[in-house]
């Protein structure tokens, strides 16, 4: 391979090796690169080559990945050895060159590393390339921790693939919960405005502090006497609007027989239950009441209140072993396996209804059978949900093209609400910084019609709580 003729002047610019699942993972990483050279060995188009078949999310990209590859291609000059320039309109940042393997490279591997294997085909490439070009930072970029290490044992540079990444660090993640400082009133009270409208009072306050909030933010204050909480309506660098909340703690505010039993689930409850919210994103470990909290409040507006037609209930299924067409049955019934959670949370629900006896609860169990749907995320594609309450759950396995596929199906009329845990993701080469569920989270922060909150404590039991702590 000798593909840095030209490219030897420029030793400012770095030269990335791809490997393949980088281009299976973002097919636009292609064009992510900016000023700097991109080069694709040999091996890649071939594991791309044999990835394309098949309708799932992996195959879809490493066909998107050839198309683009195509394209670039074919306006490629007669030499292609000294780079194709990538250019996208929709990547205007990008200026830099693709070149690919036209030669075979020399280069020598530890004996013990078998020749045939893709992994390290594709270090033998940076091996070779970082001998001719020892002017040039030569880095191999792979979503795989192994094949990293395996670079750096060689003395390689190796990186991940950081442009899917919305944070760095998690902890940076927006929890859609301010708390006040405890002087907020002494500062604020006397400029501050406060007037009533249906049962909830409004107080317009005016600081530095407002610059920092976002629209449908939680704010509170807890002195021990007086606890303030409330939403945020209105916002702007120097003011803010903020709205006392309806308190779901409270029995007479039950919701199908559920109240909440923290600060958080109460923040919750208010997003679940406004009419003006379509968008939901709730994170937090398990047993911290995300599933029955979504559903409580999707049966009272489906059933009693009638505002919406249907609930349906999707997941990305992340099999143990074979995939989801392996069963029998239909859609639904493939479904049930990964559906346990539903069902304990229905049992739960459906306890509470004390009316009736066992055939009032049985009836009432037929009822919400009847108005509940479970549906694959497979076959969401070209769909548009008219007055529905979509739950996605475990959103922390989707991607964020995925998630993208699956909030832009919701019509007229529909509210989406997405809960998951981002410490729990079992699909290959997400992490908690790209995964789809905290790309919606940084994406819908201070969207007047969208919500997030991230609950922080469990509600299962003593055991569960305890064995959370030491396990």
């Amino acid at each position: 391979m000798s593909p840095h003729k030209k490219a030897a002047k420029k030793t400012e610019t770095k030269l990335f090796v791809l490997d393949t699942n980088v281009l299976l993972h973002d097919p636009t990483s292609l064009f992510r690169f900016e000023e700097h050279d991109i080069c694709l060995p040999m091996f890649v188009l071939e594991e791309l080559d044999n990835k394309k078949k098949g309708m799932t999310e992996v195959a879809r990209n490493a066909r998107q990945a050839s198309r683009f590859l195509d394209e670039i291609v074919s306006d490629a000059p007669h030499k292609i050895e000294d780079g194709i320039a990538l250019e996208s309109p929709a990547h205007k940042n990008c200026t830099g060159r693709l070149f690919l393997q036209t030669s075979f490279i020399k280069h020598e591997l530890p004996q013990n590393m078998e020749l045939g294997k893709a992994d390290n085909a594709i270090l033998g490439v940076v091996i070779g390339m970082q001998q001719d070009h020892p002017q040039r930072s030569v880095i191999l970029v792979s979503k795989d921790i192994n094949m990293r290490i395996k670079a750096r044992a060689l003395g390689l540079e190796a990186q991940d693939y950081f442009n899917d990444k919305v944070l760095e660090d998690t902890d940076l993640l927006y929890s859609g919960v301010l708390q006040l400082p405890d002087d907020f009133w002494e500062r604020h009270g006397k400029d501050m405005k406060s007037w009533v409208k249906e049962s909830h009072t409004y107080y317009q306050i005016r600081g530095p502090l407002c610059g920092a909030m976002f629209v449908n933010q939680f704010v509170f204050l807890e002195d021990g006497v007086n606890p303030f909480y409330a939403t945020v309506t209105e916002q702007d660098d120097q003011t803010a609007v903020l709205r006392t909340l309806t308190d779901y703690t409270h029995s007479k505010n039950n919701i199908w027989g559920i109240t909440a039993r923290n600060r958080e689930q109460n923040f919750v409850m208010n997003l679940l239950m406004d009419p003006e919210i379509d968008f939901v994103t709730l994170l937090g470990q398990a047993g911290t009441g995300k599933t029955l909290l979504t559903l409580a409040a999707g049966l009272m507006q489906t059933l009693e209140t009638k505002l919406y037609t249907e609930i349906i209930i999707t997941r990305v299924t992340v099999p143990v072993g074979e995939d989801i067409g392996f069963l029998p049955g239909t859609e639904e019934e493939k479904m049930t396996p990964w559906m346990g959670a539903l069902e304990d949370n229905m049992d739960v629900l459906n306890k509470n209804n004390e009316e009736g006896g066992d055939w009032g609860r049985e009836a009432t169990r037929d009822l919400i059978r009847s108005r509940v749907k479970v549906k694959s995320l497979n076959f969401m594609r070209g769909r548009t949900f008219l007055n529905k309450y979509l739950i996605i759950d475990e959103a922390q396995n989707l991607t964020p093209k995925q998630m993208k596929t699956l909030v832009t199906r919701a019509g007229p009329g529909t509210k989406v609400v997405c809960m998951g845990n981002i410490a729990q993701i079992d699909t290959p080469y997400l992490t908690e910084g790209s995964s789809g569920l905290t790309y919606v989270v940084d994406r819908f922060k201070g969207w007047e019609h969208g919500g997030h909150v991230t609950l922080m404590r469990g509600e299962r039991s003593r055991l569960a709580d305890y064995a959370g702590e030491v396990l």
